[in-house]
């Protein structure tokens, strides 16, 4: 079993306070955040869904290389953006939406069977698994 962390530190008050996101592998470190970087247009600094997008897009990435692999297929490259839309209802704030957009080489397969791959590799990616609560996820997937 893997284990990772992330530590948070947030000081101050809701709106004008401000946090700091730092991992266990040290990848981010004391990275800046706040409510300019999450609602507003500040560009120093990152938001949960920023970071969540980052996370289905690295998981869903390295899940579909592993799909072709077992398949038979040689992954040459694989590039996945996601963007995240926050919403907001009478309850709270919540992603109503990720998008998935996936360009990739990967020689001899064709579109039908690279269709169904990154179908099922979005349906079983363990960070898509995760955001199973999130209303719609959706997949533009295409080979270059």
């Amino acid at each position: 079993m893997a284990h990772d962390s992330a530590k948070v530190v947030w000081q101050g008050r809701g709106k004008h306070g401000s946090g700091e996101i730092s991992t266990g592998s040290g990848t981010l470190r004391d990275a800046p955040y706040g409510f300019e970087s999450r609602f507003g247009d500040a560009v120093n600094g990152t938001n949960p869904e920023e970071l969540v997008g980052a996370a289905h897009a690295a998981c869903f990435s390295m899940a579909i290389s592993f799909a072709c692999d077992a398949a038979g297929f040689v992954t040459e490259s694989v590039k996945t953006e996601a963007q995240t839309t926050l919403s907001r209802d009478d309850t709270g704030f919540f992603i109503s939406r990720i998008a998935l957009t996936l360009r990739a080489r990967i020689p001899g397969i064709t579109p039908e069977d690279f269709a169904q791959l990154a179908e099922k590799t979005k349906q079983t990616c363990p960070i898509s698994r995760a955001l199973a609560s999130v209303p719609e996820i959706t997949l533009d997937a295409q080979l270059e």
